[in-house]
């Protein structure tokens, strides 16, 4: 049992600002097992920026209290997600070849593709979520799944690139190499319960199956990316499980929202 706390407060203390005891640090070989529990911090994110945002409508509109839940998440990550998206907007949109894009998505500083991306992808979960909130009413256990769900389901689908593709980058120039190939197809059950998990609720509250479609279009979404990344530079990088968490993040709310209107 302590060696899965020390596991899971490891995925915590690495895909998270959460503070952590002094006893977890950034061991190549826990940082490799904490893969399994990514998802399970999408609950923790999620339940935060959830929690602030229920709270936050009672005192504020809507599009407030939207705002300060982007704003926990973004602070409880550290943006790490985000990121990743604006250096993946940056490295495909000005390289034209395979070395150019990895050296644009190594370069610290962001560009005009990167800004632009990360505004287009922000005011999309802003707008999507406002949607959800006028939906879902006052069913407050419904909307918290939901937002659990966007942040476990697109974790968990991230994480399947590193059981499905190539990783590309040299040991010494990636920030991520621990977990690069740490999830074997045989150990997808863990995190997969982690990320599903919190839909079932979501289609039990819901009161219609169709809802289960809305993991179709970020599975696809994530095929698709998986191709694209291929087709460019041979596989995956860090950058791109960040890029690939932030799309079908959106993609899964846009589901919901779009299927919303039949249910």
């Amino acid at each position: 049992m302590r060696e899965e706390i020390r596991i899971f407060l490891t995925a915590l203390m690495f895909y998270t600002r959460i503070p952590c005891p002094a006893w977890v640090d950034h061991s190549p070989e826990y940082i490799d097992k904490s893969t399994r529990y990514f998802p399970l911090t999408g609950w923790i994110v999620g339940g935060a920026a959830a929690l602030t945002m229920i709270g936050g409508v009672l005192f504020f509109s809507f599009p407030v209290a939207v705002l300060l839940s982007m704003v926990v998440s973004v602070l409880i990550t550290g943006a790490f997600h985000e990121d990743g998206f604006a250096d993946v907007c940056d490295g495909f949109g000005g390289g034209w070849t395979r070395k150019k894009i990895l050296e644009i998505m190594k370069d610290s500083r962001i560009g005009a593709y990167g800004v632009i991306g990360m505004i287009l992808i922000l005011l999309l979960k802003l707008f999507l979520t406002i949607e959800i909130l006028h939906f879902a009413g006052n069913e407050w256990l419904l909307i918290l799944l939901i937002i659990i769900s966007s942040h476990s389901i697109s974790r968990f689908i991230a994480s399947t690139f590193i059981a499905t593709h190539l990783y590309v980058r040299e040991a010494d120039s990636s920030k991520i190499k621990p977990v690069s190939k740490a999830f074997p197809a045989g150990s997808i059950l863990t995190p997969g319960l982690f990320g599903f998990f919190p839909f079932t609720g979501v289609v039990y509250l819901s009161g219609s199956p169709l809802l289960i479609m809305a993991l179709l279009i970020p599975l696809l979404g994530k095929v698709y990316l998986g191709h694209y990344f291929n087709r460019w530079i041979g596989g995956y990088t860090g950058d791109c499980l960040g890029a690939t968490q932030q799309v079908t993040e959106i993609l899964f709310l846009a589901s919901v929202v779009g299927l919303w209107k039949y249910i």
